[in-house]
């Protein structure tokens, strides 16, 4: 029924996050040097949609804001009052014209959620021909999610909402992740009907496939392996894992290309760093933002470096270094702090070693104890 390009990517950030226990908005907390809406945004554009939209809602401002400056290709529809996943698409589907094709709709809260997983789902949703594919995955324990209902043929009969299930209901294992593939003009029509007599007298999606389903189009489902594809972060312990399962993807990918971890444990990447091969990272380090790390080079133990460049070949041990450039072959540590703007030249030794600095000329640089070399 549609092409592999989706005619949309609609990603819902408009709820609350209370449990966040912020004056932040949940999707604006950052993990791995991005905020889990950037993360999101990045996942989506893998599927290169004819529309990117994001449903604002609650501190709309902020969130238009930080959309302006990171994404300002992104088509921003506002909900101005949250009444339920159901009705966030039906603000939607009432503003913007979809057209024709599959419509994916994710969320701002999901950020590991990976593009080829909705890549997959797209092409599963376009092979079977279907009205709605809907992903799903097995969980050890599915509290919060809605549960998937199959008959004896294994096809999906219903979608419950845990708020709605019973007690055999909730002791299902498999779960609605939420995400879903549509098609365009179908669910334009039908998300106009979805009831609220449920227990939080809110409009689901879920329904959006019940009303489907009756009128005996067809509904599909995929069903992900690595259920930490598709937890949601709803607090600040939620925030922590999807942090751990990023950050180690992050090192994963640098790993098998060419570059030596001492202790993922202990090391922390963000997903905009970018390493050279036959470096070396030792234990207790974190590069994070902009860093760029070249060939052969040494960093840690015990190093924070933020939007710095370090040529091939230098060592790095034992510092802070703030949007600072390390010339090749150059030797930091142990014990320094690189302040912005400083450089060092290529072969050029510096240390702090016992509170006192030792450096072949120029400023911008402080020893553990905040002492300047001028």
């Amino acid at each position: 029924m549609s092409g592999n390009r989706p005619a949309a990517v609609i990603i819902l950030a408009a709820g609350a996050g209370t449990r966040m226990e912020s004056t932040l908005p949940k999707v604006l907390h950052e993990i791995c040097g991005r905020s889990m809406l950037d993360h999101v945004l990045a996942a989506a554009r893998e599927l290169d949609p004819a529309e990117l939209i994001v449903v604002v809602g609650h501190r709309r401002e902020q969130v238009i804001s930080h959309l302006d400056e990171h994404a300002p290709d992104v088509r921003v529809v506002v909900q101005h009052h949250q009444g339920g996943t159901g009705h966030a698409v039906r603000t939607v589907v009432e503003e913007v014209s979809l057209g024709q094709g599959a419509v994916v709709v994710t969320y701002g809260d999901a950020p590991v959620l990976r593009g080829q997983t909705l890549t997959a789902l797209v092409r599963e949703h376009t092979a079977r021909q279907a009205a709605a594919t809907a992903l799903t995955t097995v969980m050890d324990d599915p509290t919060g999610y809605g549960r998937i209902l199959r008959d004896t043929d294994g096809a999906i009969v219903e979608i419950v909402e845990e708020a709605d299930a019973t007690p055999e209901q909730r002791a299902i294992k498999e779960v609605n992740s939420g995400v879903y593939a549509f098609e365009a003009s179908l669910l334009a029509d039908s998300v106009k009907r979805v009831p609220t007599d449920n227990a939080k007298g809110e409009e689901y999606l879920t329904d959006v496939v019940a009303i489907l389903q009756a009128e005996g189009q067809r509904v599909a489902s995929m069903m992900e392996e690595d259920a930490t594809d598709v937890f949601g972060v709803n607090d600040r312990i939620q925030l922590a894992e999807a942090r751990r399962v990023l950050n180690a993807r992050v090192l994963e990918r640098w790993m098998r290309a060419g570059v030596t971890i001492t202790d993922p444990s202990t090391t922390a990447l963000d997903v905009d760093v970018v390493i050279g091969s036959d470096a070396e990272i030792g234990p207790g380090t974190q590069l994070e933002g902009s860093t760029v790390v070249e060939a052969g080079v040494r960093i840690g133990p015990g190093c924070l470096l933020r939007d710095t460049t370090v040529g091939a070949g230098a060592t790095v041990t034992h510092a802070v270094c703030e949007s600072a450039v390390i010339g090749p072959w150059a030797t930091v540590g142990p014990f320094v702090h690189l302040l912005p703007g400083t450089t060092i030249g290529p072969g050029e030794r510096v240390s702090g070693t016992g509170g006192a600095m030792s450096r072949v000329g120029g400023p911008g640089i402080a020893t553990s104890e905040g002492e300047h070399l001028a």
